[in-house]
């Protein structure tokens, strides 16, 4: 076997956060910066912040809103048969 050819291991690394939360690790390189951690994470702290600059959210709940819409109004089957009853009515009302 080769030797000295795998990286050396910190087992004390330190993860520095831009939120100023720090933690040790083990790691190959001794220092490892982040821009996100479990202290400041949206899943973890629960305050989730939804940047929609393209509007999709509000894109999607209008067409999901519409899908609604659709599945109360009746089927052409069912106005048919209105129609025939209404139109039975009037024929035996004459």
């Amino acid at each position: 076997m080769k030797k000295e050819i795998h990286p050396k291991y910190h087992a004390e690394a330190v993860v520095i956060c831009s939120c100023g939360n720090t933690f040790k690790t083990g790691s190959t390189v001794q220092e490892i910066k982040t821009e996100i951690c479990s202290a400041c994470h949206p899943f973890y702290t629960g305050k989730q912040k939804l940047v929609d600059t393209a509007r999709r959210v509000e894109k999607f709940e209008a067409k999901m809103k519409s899908k609604d819409d659709l599945a109360h109004r009746k089927g052409k089957r069912v106005k048919r048969a209105v129609r025939a009853e209404k139109k039975a009515e009037k024929n035996s009302d004459k």
